[in-house]
């Protein structure tokens, strides 16, 4: 749907701010993954996280209109969620990630052909092939990121692009506090499923495990969770995915930063070389998208 210029620029305050807010709980819920585990993030995030969203909304507002497309987003996001935490208990690095998930933008340009009706020109086609060629750089053979978890962080990759579209696509119908609510609520099915492989606290065998500084990330890791995602479906509904796309990268640069602050993770020269292929590309995108849509408005005057 058409949104005002003012409404817009709210629509990228609120997005940013998202993207700051999401950042800070991954690396939350990295530093806490050898603790919990799996399972325990996607419950705490579930559970918390819900009852932040209706806390928030002051129980108003959470009852879904598109109840299929609500819940199959949301099911795919935890999906997303699952292989985000498997590959950092795995060893990936946060700024690692990062870059890899800097390909989302472009795979949103290609999805939003299909999915909302918009059209491609062949320059915006050869910017995608760039950007594609930057994940290539990435993932050079013998290189940091040439491992099995990187292609299934791929494939969240791309769950994590459809979900941006449905989060659009539902903004015209859905309040943001129900996109948000059942999204966190999905997730405690899913970590239910996932406790007879990994049990909730895997390495605790007593109440002295249990410090209260891994109650505080836990609470700070749902309740930032809940915020975020009340952030990203008021700013999908204010601005659209071409001015939003740019903003995915904030959790790149935010990545690096506490990755080596918190992690003392050092990317790779290759993936910091990809990344920024992948980056220029999808801000090529943006561009032309601006250059079309000013096109459109002068042959309408």
């Amino acid at each position: 749907r058409q949104t005002s210029g003012e409404a817009a620029v709210r629509g990228l305050l609120f997005a940013f701010m998202g993207y700051g807010v999401i950042t800070l709980a991954d690396a939350a819920v990295k530093a806490m993954l050898p603790q919990i585990g799996v399972a325990g993030a996607m419950l705490w995030r579930g559970c918390v996280g819900a009852l932040a969203v209706a806390a928030m909304a002051g129980f108003r507002g959470l009852w879904p209109r598109r109840g299929g497309l609500v819940l199959g987003r949301s099911a795919m996001h935890c999906c997303v969620s699952v292989i985000w935490y498997f590959v950092w208990m795995s060893g990936l690095g946060l700024a690692d990630s990062d870059a890899v998930a800097a390909a989302s933008p472009l795979l949103m340009t290609m999805l939003a052909i299909p999915l909302l009706g918009e059209k491609v020109g062949w320059r915006r086609w050869t910017s995608c092939l760039v950007g594609f060629a930057g994940v290539l750089v990435m993932l050079q053979p013998g290189g940091e990121l040439w491992r099995w978890e990187t292609a299934l962080l791929l494939v969240g990759v791309v769950g994590m692009a459809l979900s941006r579209i449905w989060t659009r696509t539902l903004a015209s119908t859905d309040t943001p506090q129900a996109i948000a609510f059942w999204l966190m609520l999905v997730h405690i099915p899913f970590g239910l499923a996932l406790l007879p492989v990994q049990a909730l606290w895997p390495d605790a065998d007593g109440p002295e495990l249990f410090p209260g500084w891994l109650v505080g990330l836990l609470v700070f890791f749902g309740m930032a969770n809940a915020l975020a995602h009340l952030l990203f479906a008021r700013g999908f509904a204010m601005a659209s995915i071409a001015a939003l796309a740019p903003l995915e990268y904030t959790p790149l640069l935010l990545g690096v930063v506490l990755g080596f602050a918190l992690f003392g993770e050092v990317p790779a020269w290759t993936t910091l070389g990809g990344a920024a292929i992948v980056v220029a590309a999808g801000l090529y995108n943006v561009h032309r998208e601006r250059v079309r849509r000013a096109e459109e408005r002068s042959r309408a005057a």
